[in-house]
């Protein structure tokens, strides 16, 4: 090594930055004759192949500013001048702003610091620290702030509300903390999460004070409310919003009743309890619910007790037709996203600080949300039925 860098007469940290710049530079350059190469149809001398009345005109020079100074070019050019670079474009005098997007592009995507560092050193050959990176990341926090207050529209149709749970250092010890999640749909029938807030744990308490976060920002109404088993929870939205019906995520209430269901048991159990939820109507699910309740009560006693204390919560999408039903009786919607998010964050067992957690989940928020484009294909369906049940409030 030390062989090489007399070689290359390298004597300081200067001499390799200097040494870096000119890698830099000869690979931009080498990507720019490529690009033209592409654009002209034919390589450099190689006038057998070319099948174009343009040609190259020499190269101009240009100034780009990098993390190491900056780094003079000298761009390729066309006669015609119809050539359009990508790899440093026209106008563009920073590749330092390319390489920050890309940090958080992979930031987001849930990649470490060492492999983020890995991708940079092999993309640019630049060298990136752990600080830097966090340098970097850490300019999207005002951006989290922003998006955490901006204005919501006045009514959605439907919020799911959950909660993620993650380990963060706080004050020399590790504590696992909840990061509340609303996701909403509008009355165009498209979806967006509303806010993600970190709390020590999830609670009712802390469920209201994100409910009247939400209505001090506009949300006037919501329709219908999807969210799990968590005691007090709906109490906490009766009183943000008074009108909002509730309805009890039908999965997280199977999950809990056959938490402790013997495996031999499990399959006939399931089958007996589908008749409840599946049924047509409520009366017919009530129905069910009393012969599971004969069937079970001696074994499992809890879980008939269960069904029936939360069945006005349990119950509602009875009174909706399947469209409706389909969209509300599980809260799918956002546990699906918190998979999303689970992947982005697993290579994190503890994050150092609440922001260092919160910029991750907002840029894979950002990330995640970026194919959520367009409306459900049956939302004409689903908002007719909204107007009918909900006259007066949409």
């Amino acid at each position: 090594m030390s062989n090489l860098l007399q070689e290359l007469k390298v004597s300081s940290m200067e001499d390799i930055h200097d040494l870096f710049k000119e890698m830099i530079g000869t690979f931009l350059e080498n990507g720019l004759e490529g690009e033209l190469d592409e654009e002209l149809g034919y390589t450099k001398y190689d006038y057998k192949n070319k099948v174009t009345d343009n040609s190259r005109n020499g190269t101009s020079p240009k100034k780009v500013r990098s993390s190491y100074g900056e780094i003079d070019l000298n761009v390729p050019r066309d006669r015609k001048g119809e050539f359009e670079p990508e790899l440093v474009k026209k106008q563009q005098t920073s590749i330092s702003g390319d390489i920050e997007e890309k940090i958080l592009s992979m930031y987001a995507k849930g990649m470490t610091t060492s492999d983020i560092e890995t991708h940079i050193r092999d993309i640019y050959g630049l060298s990136v620290s752990d600080s830097t990176i966090s340098r970097i990341t850490d300019k999207i926090l005002p951006l989290v702030k922003e998006w955490q207050s901006r204005p919501l529209e006045s009514v959605y149709a439907v919020v799911f509300m959950d909660a993620i749970h993650f380990h963060v250092r706080s004050e020399g010890q590790i504590i696992k903390k909840a990061v509340y999640i609303a996701i909403g749909i509008n009355m165009e029938g498209t979806r967006e999460v509303l806010g993600m807030w970190i709390g020590e744990n999830e609670s009712a308490k802390f469920w209201l004070s994100v409910l009247n976060g939400l209505k001090n920002r506009g949300l006037e109404d919501i329709l219908i409310a999807c969210v799990d088993g968590l005691s007090g929870f709906p109490g906490a939205i009766e009183a943000a919003y008074p009108k909002t019906e509730i309805q009890q995520c039908i999965i997280h209430q199977i999950r809990n009743s056959t938490k402790y269901v013997s495996y031999k048991d499990i399959k006939v159990l399931m089958s007996d309890l589908k008749e409840v939820y599946a049924a047509v109507d409520e009366q017919t699910a009530l129905d069910s619910l009393e012969r599971f309740a004969d069937k079970w009560d001696g074994k499992y006693p809890k879980i008939s007790k269960s069904w029936q204390e939360h069945w006005a919560n349990l119950s509602t999408y009875f009174k909706y037709p399947l469209e409706v039903r389909t969209l509300i009786y599980t809260t799918n919607t956002i546990e699906g996203f918190n998979r999303q998010l689970r992947k982005v964050t697993k290579s994190k067992t503890v994050f150092p600080t609440d922001d260092s957690l919160l910029k991750m989940l907002y840029l894979a928020m950002m990330d995640i949300t970026k194919k959520w484009t367009g409306r459900r294909k049956d939302w004409g369906i689903i908002h007719s039925q909204l107007e009918v049940f909900f006259e007066g409030r949409i």
